[in-house]
């Protein structure tokens, strides 16, 4: 068994940094089980974000506004088209309000003074011990939300006791997407309806997944790497990472933990919606069965460290070299170096100048790999 001590001390403390970074701090009691929101972001961002919007929809529904939205996007969440990463983006519709946006990524340069309100508006919230279901009282270590949608859940482990391991047995064993005891599905835990991704952390390791499928559950790491091979560099090295331009990160004090860098820069405002808005995306596949019947398997892609640092690094360099420069990525094999092409080609092509005119005209890939789309 884990000492819950030594978790909850690495739970606080990630906790009271991402506070001094500006997130808000959530209370589990305030959290809505059933429709897998947190009721007060979601109809916050709302009111302060499209105020003409919500005041029709109060014109309309009156007292029952709060309800009609809440309900109009858990079924928007639930629809076959929905889904948190397809609202988190592209918004939901109610009627009497058109198109209600969930979040705004940020802009590319800070001539639309509105658009960079709103997005300065964005709501990021962790809650602890969050009691997820309507059947037990299981509760995930940590949850994170954009504007009251969940999108992330952590469970912690700590080496004193237990390895990262345990966390993705805790995953495997105790966090079902659908409930052992009445066989309803539970919200946060779905596919695509609930959070984007699991992290088992412990305080030297990560590891993520973006399906649970019970003891099928496969985890990729989240880890730095460290010379030259899997895992992170020790405490004393946590945050030191020398790399290009504005990405670089400060040192993490004397001591910190060797998984520092993800609440230190993976959980960076703009980095985290900056990865929900530009790097997640959901892969649709064809597949074929033995008995030669077609069906669709879809994936959510999440951008693992490697990855999200090298477009990350290259992009900071872009914008302080300028054009004309060659940068050289290594990737091992396995690694999603088709992913990390096709990123970096999309936040080149996004690249904008002070004034707004584009860094780039076109971006041209030559690429030996046919799966490149």
């Amino acid at each position: 068994m884990s000492s819950p001590h030594h978790e909850i001390h690495l739970e606080s403390h990630i906790v009271e940094q991402l506070k001094q970074q500006g997130w808000l701090e959530g209370d589990h009691q305030a959290y809505d089980s059933a429709r897998a929101l947190y009721p007060e972001d979601v109809i916050g961002w709302i009111q302060d974000t499209q105020p003409d919007a919500w005041e029709k929809l109060r014109r309309v529904h009156g007292a029952d506004a709060e309800t009609t939205v809440l309900d109009r996007l858990v079924k928007t969440l639930a629809s076959r088209t929905g889904g948190t990463l397809e609202v988190l983006r592209r918004g939901f519709s109610v009627a009497g309000a058109g198109t209600l946006a969930m979040s705004q990524a940020k802009p590319e340069d800070s001539r639309n003074e509105t658009v960079t309100a709103r997005y300065a508006a964005n709501r990021l919230r962790v809650v602890r011990q969050l009691r997820y279901s309507l059947d037990n009282e299981n509760a995930i270590d940590l949850v994170f939300f954009i504007n009251g949608l969940p999108v992330a859940t952590v469970e912690i482990k700590t080496d004193f006791t237990q390895s990262v391991e345990a966390a993705k047995q805790q995953y495997r064993v105790d966090r079902k997407p659908k409930s052992a005891t009445t066989g309803r599905m539970e919200p946060l835990l779905s596919f695509r309806r609930g959070a984007v991704v699991h992290f088992a952390l412990s305080d030297s390791e990560i590891h993520m997944t973006t399906k649970l499928a019970g003891e099928s559950t496969f985890f990729l790491p989240f880890n730095r790497g460290y010379d030259g091979a899997a895992g992170n560099p020790p405490a004393m090295d946590g945050g030191s990472v020398a790399v290009v331009g504005n990405s670089q990160r400060p040192p993490a004090p004397e001591g910190e933990y060797p998984v520092s860098y993800f609440w230190n820069w993976i959980l960076q405002k703009d980095n985290w919606l900056r990865i929900f808005h530009r790097f997640v995306l959901l892969e649709r596949k064809e597949v074929e069965d033995a008995e030669g019947r077609v069906r669709y398997k879809e994936t959510l892609i999440f951008p693992r460290y490697h990855q999200f640092e090298a477009v990350t690094t290259m992009m900071d360099a872009v914008r302080e070299e300028g054009p004309g420069h060659q940068y050289l990525i290594q990737h091992s094999a396995g690694s999603g170096k088709t992913y990390t092409i096709a990123w970096t080609a999309h936040e080149l092509i996004r690249m904008r100048k002070p004034e707004g005119e584009p860094s780039f005209d076109s971006v041209i890939v030559v690429t030996d790999r046919t799966v490149l789309d």
